[in-house]
């Protein structure tokens, strides 16, 4: 039924996609692994630099401040460290349904001029059935991208809260431990 062109094309076009899905996958991989490079990085050096000024702490007191001290900025780095992880993910997840979207699309023209070659004279009915079987199939991705989209903007406004909440516990703790100093 096809033609050995029509079978070389179609090996191209999946190879071409099976390149690009992996490019998109291995960008984002990239950016974690950067990602986490420089977390490591800032992580060792704010331990070290907590070590050290432990190190010269004469006063228990003054020991409890200064490790409290280093609490809500880390939190407030574990907090960016998610959002920023979470952004890689979701843009390299958004780049795989965005590729999904446009071979379904590809792939149900296809499955259409293929049949409509092949239909025989008095098939309007069948043509009509397999259009609307390929219209319900987008509608379907469609949703279900949608939700995906509202997964992602649910949880990136849980993020926002959590650090609303994390910045608010800051600001109450820090006048106490100025207090404790005194």
């Amino acid at each position: 039924m096809l033609t050995p062109e029509q079978v070389a094309a179609t090996r191209k076009a999946n190879l071409d996609l099976l390149f690009e899905l992996s490019n998109k996958a291995v960008e984002g991989v990239g950016k974690l692994a950067a990602l986490n490079l420089q977390t490591t990085r800032l992580t060792f050096a704010d331990t070290l630099d907590l070590a050290q000024k432990l190190l010269s702490v004469k006063e228990p007191h003054d020991w409890l401040s200064l490790q409290n001290s280093f609490a809500a900025p880390m939190a407030e780095k574990v907090q960016t460290y998610s959002r920023q992880a979470f952004d890689i993910v979701s843009a390299t997840q958004a780049e795989f349904a965005r590729i999904a979207k446009s071979q379904c699309e590809a792939y149900g023209r296809q499955v259409q001029t293929v049949v409509e070659d092949v239909a025989p004279a008095g098939s309007e009915a069948a043509m009509n059935a397999l259009n609307s079987a390929i219209s319900a199939a987008n509608t379907l991705f469609e949703t279900l991208q949608n939700s995906g989209q509202q997964a992602v903007e649910v949880t990136r406004s849980n993020l926002d809260m959590a650090a609303a909440a994390s910045k608010s516990a800051r600001r109450a703790i820090d006048p106490a431990l100025q207090a404790a100093k005194r």
